[in-house]
């Protein structure tokens, strides 16, 4: 009810307060009724995590992997295998250290040679890779990788990686391929990060910057007018 209140244009779906494993196996019943998953940010990495992710990626439905997800990607070399093969859109979402632990390198390689890993884990995954950081890359392999240095040192707090992941998965679930969709949602990322900075003088909130994201993209299409 809360959710409907502040945000009337969501569909959201309840949960009962029941166990895990029950309502894992709630969201598991969503698979195939959603137009893309977003998978990952607080999900945990138990066995119901597990469980609920190799349903979602064996789906026909684009995927977006963040955060624990990630984890539990670079954990089982099975879902390597199916997220390889997944005929459908996929866009993964680490930072240099989750990509350094889904590749099994050090996250001071990932940091000091940021294009090589994220273009080896674009060929390794078969999918689209955004790794975040100062300059954002978006990688698939056979198309030019794409660098987006829009954004403010404050876009690392808690929660900005969720919102941007959000905003991507929005796109995927408008049909943008994940190419599009990450590059799209990281440059309008940034631009809100920008317009929240400019005069403060203490880290941005999250949601301060879902809240900027309208300004952003009105921002974006002023400037081509």
């Amino acid at each position: 009810a809360l959710v409907h209140e502040e945000f009337p244009e969501v569909v959201a779906m309840p949960l009962p307060d029941i166990p895990v494993p029950e309502m894992a196996a709630q969201m598991i019943g969503l698979v195939g009724q959603v137009q893309s998953w977003v998978i990952g940010p607080g999900a945990g990495t138990d066995e119901y995590s597990m469980a609920l992710l190799q349903e979602v990626l064996e789906s026909g439905s684009p995927v977006l992997i963040d955060a624990d997800a990630l984890t539990l990607v670079s954990r089982d070399p099975n879902l390597i295998q199916i997220i390889s093969r997944r005929p459908a859109a996929t866009l993964m979402t680490p930072h240099a250290g989750e990509l350094a632990r889904l590749l099994a390198v050090e996250r001071s390689d990932v940091e000091a040679r940021p294009l090589h890993f994220v273009q080896e884990a674009a060929a390794r995954f078969a999918c689209t890779v955004l790794l975040k950081g100062p300059v954002t890359l978006v990688a698939h392999t056979g198309q030019p990788t794409r660098a987006n240095s829009t954004g403010t040192s404050w876009l690392g707090t808690a929660g900005s990686g969720d919102v941007l992941s959000g905003l991507a998965g929005t796109y995927l679930a408008a049909g943008l391929d994940p190419r599009e969709a990450g590059s799209m949602a990281a440059f309008i990322h940034g631009v809100a990060g920008q317009l929240l900075s400019k005069g403060e003088i203490s880290p941005l909130r999250s949601r301060e910057l879902a809240d900027a994201l309208p300004d952003a993209v009105a921002a974006i299409r002023g400037s081509r007018t």
